[in-house]
């Protein structure tokens, strides 16, 4: 079985300065933690979680998290709406049963389709999000 070192060509890794390469030596190499040292690690952990800066830093990361799932959530949405209006124009004016049908058609066989289109809608979301958060600050100012 291959280790992790023999994956990385440790070549590639020398700069040719000696301090830099010793410091690169430094973070390749993987040492064996001991028990006493991981509850020492694990006490700091614990100390450091309690504090207001960590809570603070979270909560911003759950933050930026749910603003790129409801961003996610925009573009699947409108790559959604461009493949119902280029394959299904009638689709507004179908009953609630045929729309139920074409969903799963759409589901089948244009998903990939609506994958990629997403992915390239991500970027239109993220920008018209800022616009609206700049305008929503502007309008808190004045």
């Amino acid at each position: 079985m291959k280790k992790l070192k023999d994956l990385y060509r440790t070549e590639d890794l020398y700069t040719g300065y000696k301090e830099l390469d010793d410091a690169l030596d430094e973070l390749t190499e993987f040492r064996v933690i001991g028990r006493a040292q991981r509850r020492k690690i694990a006490r700091r952990m614990a100390k450091l979680v309690k504090t207001a800066g960590f809570k603070k830093k979270v909560e911003r990361s759950k933050r930026r998290i749910a603003s790129v799932a409801k961003q996610k959530v925009k573009a699947a949405k409108l790559a959604k709406q461009k493949v119902i209006d280029k394959y299904f124009p009638s689709y507004k004016k179908m009953a609630l049963p045929a729309r139920v049908k074409i969903d799963q058609k759409i589901g089948q066989k244009y998903g990939g389709m609506i994958n990629k289109l997403t992915t390239r809608l991500m970027k239109v979301v993220k920008k018209k999000e800022i616009e609206k958060v700049k305008q929503a600050r502007a309008r808190v100012q004045n």
